[in-house]
């Protein structure tokens, strides 16, 4: 379960280099980049870290190696070595081998909180550069080559705009008006931090009922982040989530009751899941690119939104530093990352129709069965599908 990287609005004049703002792209375009952070529809005075925790794979980690956040984030996120899919009971459908995934890939999945992934971030970036409280209200496209960001009482010129704004990105919706744009998945998501650590014996599970999903990763501080996904409309909200979860998930195995006891009522975040569902027909438009959720916004399934956001960055920056042209860049970022991401989507939506979103007992019976015959190691085969990924370097 994860969501994706980047939230808000956040658009960069840069001289090309910087995918979704995180490192210098390389020697020969220079960047200047602007990040202008905020949810895109109000001021805010300071960043809000919404989200809880984050899982990454082998291909989020290797595209923060060539950002430059590699290292650091190795030294706080936390390896997840144990664990596996279970029912509800308990019985083990599947497990997962975090070491054999390490000794394949260079690394296991790491969990980390979102805050602090975001603080990673941010720390890697120029001083300066992160403009806060300031609503973008427009880009003129008047002057193809040159286009112009109004951000507040600032107009900033742009060689290049980068919009990661977000599943509900109004510039995609100005780039495409002809796009249906985000629909429901038919699921929607409850998460948290726990207030304190617990004691698990797993790393990673995933719990699969009747229409719904429980899981948790763990932290380097022995914190965990659970999820719980559900197949619900959207809109459906609860008086009180945490008393909700406790209700839906009376009776599900240990540590499903810990986790949610070592959770404070407002620390759950709860929000409905949408997907494009419809892709996109390109990920560019002029010099402006189109990047994360705002791009190819997918399920959480397979744990690889986050990761493809983070493939767009670094694909974008090596594009740009090695490009001869802006344009030669984007065309090839536009190549290399709509095919690859809309793949992954649409696994994603599959994977979650067969796993969380199945709900006919029949058909939950003959999954389950699937799943405990299926050859040793096939979990881990199922993940390198997706994650052996490598990207290029910069310059």
């Amino acid at each position: 379960m994860a969501g994706t990287a980047e939230r808000g609005v956040r658009h960069e004049r840069q001289r090309g280099g910087r995918g979704g703002g995180h490192r210098r792209a390389g020697r020969r375009h220079r960047p200047a980049p602007h990040r202008l952070g905020g949810d895109g529809r109000r001021t805010r005075p300071t960043l809000a870290d919404a989200g809880a925790g984050i899982s990454l794979h082998a291909n989020g980690i290797r595209a923060l190696d060539v950002l430059g956040v590699g290292r650091a984030l190795r030294a706080a996120a936390r390896p997840q070595y144990t664990g596996g899919t279970r029912t509800p009971a308990g019985t083990w459908l599947a497990r997962m081998d975090g070491r054999e995934l390490e000794r394949k890939l260079g690394t296991a999945i790491v969990g980390i909180p979102r805050a602090e992934l975001h603080r990673l971030l941010r720390e890697a970036l120029p001083p300066g550069c992160l403009v806060i409280g300031s609503e973008v209200t427009a880009v003129d496209r008047s002057d193809p080559d040159r286009p112009r960001v109004a951000a507040g009482d600032r107009v900033l010129e742009a060689d290049l705009v980068v919009a990661a704004d977000g599943v509900r990105s109004r510039l995609r919706r100005a780039l495409f008006p002809g796009h249906p744009g985000p629909v429901h998945s038919g699921s929607t998501v409850l998460r948290a931090i726990t207030e304190r650590p617990v004691e698990l014996r797993t790393d990673f599970e995933v719990t699969w009922g009747r229409g719904a999903e429980f899981g948790h990763i763990t932290f380097a501080d022995g914190r965990a982040e659970w999820h719980a996904v559900l197949n619900a409309p959207p809109g459906r909200r609860h008086p009180d989530a945490l008393a909700a979860m406790r209700r839906r998930f009376a009776g599900w195995h240990d540590p499903i009751p810990a986790l949610l006891d070592a959770t404070r009522p407002e620390a759950v975040l709860h929000h409905d899941i949408h997907e494009l569902v419809t892709p996109l027909p390109s990920f560019t438009d002029g010099r402006i690119v189109l990047l994360g959720d705002a791009a190819h916004a997918m399920t959480p399934n397979l744990g690889q939104g986050a990761c493809q956001a983070l493939e767009d960055a670094a694909t974008l920056a090596a594009a740009l530093a090695t490009g001869p042209t802006v344009a030669s860049a984007l065309a090839r970022y536009d190549a290399e990352r709509r095919p690859r991401s809309q793949s992954v989507a649409r696994a994603a939506r599959q994977a979650g129709r067969m796993g969380q979103q199945l709900a006919h007992p029949l058909g939950i019976a003959l999954r389950n069965a699937a799943l405990r015959l299926a050859p040793s190691g096939a979990t881990v085969r199922a993940i390198l599908r997706h994650a052996d990924w490598t990207p290029q370097p910069l310059g």
